[in-house]
């Protein structure tokens, strides 16, 4: 369930592109077009591309429609080219409605690091995501629970716990002023149904030496307030890819020539779409959240999330559990119907994540990096730069005394 300031601010953030305008929408599926087929173009021509049950996927997207549920995939990141060479491996029909391509979430100092790249990315439907400092309260988030929300459940589906009266009482001045705002109400993105939200929950790309090649990081809590916080349970459906690694290996990372050129011609590019995750799973996470608004809402700020809902120790268990949860899914279908062995177990925890980054490694020497763990802040030039812009701000604002 979702409270309005979270889908108010997902509005916004959808609003700061013309996302209604024909010629927007034109230009944003000849957009996707277009990359869908470059990047089926130097996949057909140049390596081995194997897709496992599809049909899984199809469904889904069916079942959205038919249900009026968002979608939602959820798969490991291999690397910086999962994302769009993944959608060169589906079949054309797939992106004949411009409502049947998916959204994703992409690193705002890779992505919008310029006008340029700004407009093409957010053409290509993805949401610009702050990676360090950010958190899972930022905008791309809010926006994400708001494509997954279907136009016509954005009404109050929460109010604040009261007594039942004896007789029929009057609407709250909350409902009225929701209702009224219901009525003048223009969604920031002109579409039929709800919308497909394709998600990389590690938040980093992971390329591992053996024996620990094709395992994944533990998977960040911004991804469960998509499954949370929507108007309505989104289908989840689990996918685990492999191959994108050998087209851009992370060996080849700083380097001015190989990272920008496809490597490792004829190698295999395997994608296998999972079952959905049953949405009695889904539901019984739903109404945890619930029971917590229900516990920790805000009587004078009825509409938004408070610190405990955000912060607050339940309000990251669940989260924490939940994200275990869908890692537990993507692992399935990559030892179960991929045949890979199983995972080392350290790699599901994220405080041997933490511990393992902070130390740039030297905790457990014996798990050693492609290139390098983008996760460590020092290796971020980008943070960098911020840090030193924030310095000359703080030095002109307080100026050394005499």
């Amino acid at each position: 369930m979702s409270l309005p300031d979270v889908l108010k601010r997902g509005d916004d953030f959808l609003a700061e592109y013309p996302r209604r305008s024909v010629l927007w929408n034109l230009a944003s599926h000849g957009t996707c077009l277009f990359t869908v087929g470059v990047s089926k173009l130097i996949l057909n021509a140049f390596y081995n591309v194997k897709l496992n049950n599809y049909e899984n996927l199809e469904h889904a997207i069916e079942r959205s429609s038919l249900e009026n549920r968002g979608l939602m995939t959820v798969m490991n990141h291999m690397s910086v080219v999962d994302d769009p060479f993944l959608w060169g491996v589906f079949p054309w029909k797939m992106y004949r409605k411009m409502e049947n391509i998916r959204w994703c979430l992409g690193a705002q100092n890779v992505c919008f690091q310029n006008k340029f790249f700004s407009t093409f990315f957010s053409l290509g439907q993805v949401l610009s995501t702050r990676r360090f400092g950010g958190g899972p309260f930022q905008g791309s988030i809010d926006a994400s629970i708001r494509l997954l929300s279907p136009d016509d459940t954005l009404d109050l589906e929460w109010i604040p716990h009261r007594e039942e009266p004896s007789k029929p009482a009057k609407p709250s001045n909350l409902e009225v002023a929701f209702q009224n705002a219901k009525k003048e109400y223009l969604p920031p993105v002109a579409r039929t149904k709800p919308s497909w939200v394709h998600v990389y929950p590690e938040g980093f790309v992971l390329q591992l030496h053996s024996p620990y090649a094709n395992s994944m990081r533990y998977f960040k809590w911004g991804i469960t307030r998509l499954i949370l916080e929507t108007t309505v349970p989104p289908i989840v459906v689990p996918m685990f890819a492999t191959g994108f690694e050998k087209i851009a290996p992370e060996s080849a990372a700083g380097t001015l020539i190989e990272r920008y050129l496809p490597q490792n011609f004829g190698a295999e590019i395997n994608v296998t779409v999972g079952d959905p995750i049953d949405d009695k799973i889904i539901e019984s996470y739903r109404a945890e959240w619930k029971q917590l608004v229900e516990k920790y809402h805000d009587p004078q700020n009825p509409t938004d999330l408070t610190m405990e809902l955000k912060v607050g120790q339940e309000a990251q268990d669940l989260r924490s559990r939940l994200a275990a949860e869908l890692r537990t899914h993507v692992a399935f279908v990559r030892h179960e119907q991929r045949g890979f062995e199983k995972e080392d177990e350290r790699f599901a925890s994220p405080f041997w994540w933490k511990t393992y980054t902070q130390s740039e490694g030297s905790s457990d020497p014996d798990v050693r990096f492609i290139g390098k763990n983008w996760a460590i802040r020092r290796l971020q030039k980008f943070l960098q730069e911020e840090e030193r812009i924030q310095n000359e701000l703080n030095e002109l604002n307080h100026p050394p005394k005499d």
